[in-house]
Parts: C-alpha cells; structure tokens; sequence
C-alpha cells in the first residue's frame, strides 16, 4: 500500500514538539522539579547548555522520525478503521505512548532508581507531545 505522507505537516509536528518541551520544561510549568529530580543545579545546566544546540538537533530529528511513523500509522490505521483523521490520530498517538514509549520508559524508570515525579513528568511530555503531533497530522 502506497502512503501518501505530507512532509510540511511531519515538520510542523516536529516542531511543535520542540515548542512543547521547551515549555514543559521550562520554570513556568515542570522545569525546576524537573532540573532537581534528575540532579542537575542552576549552574551545571548553565555548562551543560553550552552543547546543548546539537542535542536540541538530534532531538528534532528524532521527532520528524517520530511524526513519520505516527503518520504512517494514522493513515494505515484510518484505511482500515474508517475513522475520521483527528480521531485515528489521537487513539493511534495514546496507543503508541501506551504500547511504545511509556513502557521502555517504565522499566527505564524500574531499573534506574530514578524518582516516580521525574517519570510522570517525561512520560506526560512525550504523551502530550504525541498527541499534539498527531492532531497536527491529522489536520494538515
């Protein structure tokens, strides 16, 4: 089955993405109980913020990758479903945090000893910014 996949709406979705856990994780919503929980100070992120531009790059290449397969889904999932657009994109972006991403974040968190707060507050980034990057696929 051929699919026709729309790339201007994967690079909005990747974006939107970025502009998602910029402000997730920023002071105003979980960025000081993120920083604390995960052991970093005001002044060790200064540092670490002077290469922080090419992780900030691998990161948006991993969520054009993420946009792409959630894309393929979607559409695969809409053919065979016959559900409108918006609703197979958020079933298809929940069901694949649920099956894909909570898990291996889970068990990163099991076996990590990290504290509960920081997993709620990654796994709630990467499901808030699945379903916004399918909402924008969906539409677009």
């Amino acid at each position: 089955m051929n699919v026709d996949i729309n790339y201007f709406s994967l690079v909005l979705a990747g974006v939107a993405s970025m502009i998602v856990g910029f402000i997730w994780y920023s002071p105003m919503l979980f960025g000081n109980s993120w920083m604390k929980l995960s052991g970093y100070t005001a002044d060790s992120l200064k540092k670490a913020q002077k290469e922080m531009g090419k992780w900030y790059g691998i990161s948006f290449v991993l969520s054009l990758i993420s946009a792409y397969v959630l894309s393929h889904i979607m559409i695969l999932s809409e053919n065979f479903f016959g559900y409108s657009q918006l609703s197979t994109g958020l079933t298809t972006a929940f069901w694949m945090w649920l099956g894909f991403v909570m898990p291996v974040q889970l068990t990163d968190q099991i076996f990590g000893s990290k504290k509960w707060k920081l997993f709620i507050i990654n796994t709630g980034y990467q499901l808030t910014a699945l379903l916004l990057m399918a909402v924008i696929v969906a539409i677009l």
